[in-house]
């Protein structure tokens, strides 16, 4: 079984799969991202700076949170988001967020709720740490036991993590090892299928996302391409379910 150390960022014993991209679109990809990154943190310094006072006066602690997360090619990276949880919130170890969790402050619910807690993540895009799309950067602490207990995990390590992505938008955030088996198909399929169009259409039903949209509208508004009954996708599926059950 290969382990995650968060110092070294070392995740696998095998190079990940190398993603099928559009001849071209790999060399630009990070280029447009970083352009993209740059104007977005612009337009969105004032709220962002408006978020940071609201968080600082309605809760103890600091307005940024750091995170040790692993990237492309199992290298760990710290990733920067606005605080939505109370200090301490983790005193008796890492675990995932649930629904109602109550670590969780009444603002913070606001910015988990339209993900604007997220934004300063396009200073880790600037950095070249992650994509604006891709699959979702996991926490060190559970990468060994996600690697162990679900095969084809490490594959999702090819492209660099984004700060959205096929899963982010198709599938709410995970809480347990079922909802990440459930979103490691979407990743999967995203590997495979990885192009302008398909990114286009990801940042595109992120807003719709953000705007309250159903998960199952995004998908069919967008043509989104689904693990679950996509036939270029379904030979990377990690578990097949039933569009019922992960939509």
């Amino acid at each position: 079984m290969s382990t995650a150390n968060p110092e070294i960022g070392e995740v696998a014993t095998r190079p990940p799969v190398r993603a099928r991209m559009i001849p071209g679109y790999e060399s630009v990809k990070p280029l447009v991202e970083f352009l993209l990154a740059a104007v977005m943190l612009l337009l969105t310094a004032p709220l962002i700076l408006l978020i940071m006072v609201l968080v600082k006066v309605s809760s103890p602690g600091p307005v940024i949170y750091r995170q040790r997360r692993i990237g492309l090619r199992g290298r760990a990276f710290t990733i920067y988001k606005i605080r939505t949880m109370y200090l301490d919130s983790e005193r008796d170890g890492p675990t995932w967020a649930v629904p109602g969790d109550p670590r969780v402050t009444p603002v913070g619910s606001i910015l988990r709720l339209t993900h604007l807690d997220e934004l300063p993540q396009l200073l880790n895009v600037l950095m070249g740490e992650m994509s604006l799309v891709g699959p979702r950067p996991e926490r060190p602490e559970f990468v060994e036991k996600l690697e162990h207990d679900l095969p084809g995990y490490r594959r999702r390590l090819a492209v660099r993590p984004g700060v959205t992505g096929l899963a982010q938008v198709q599938q709410p955030p995970d809480t347990d090892l079922a909802s990440v088996r459930r979103k490691l198909n979407y990743d999967l399929c995203y590997v495979e299928r990885i192009g302008f169009w398909l990114d286009v259409r990801l940042i595109a039903g992120t807003v719709l996302k953000c705007l309250g949209v159903p998960f199952t509208w995004i998908g069919w508004i967008l043509q989104l391409p689904d693990p679950n009954r996509d036939l270029d996708c379904s030979s990377l599926s990690v578990v097949r379910c039933p569009s019922s059950v992960v939509r």
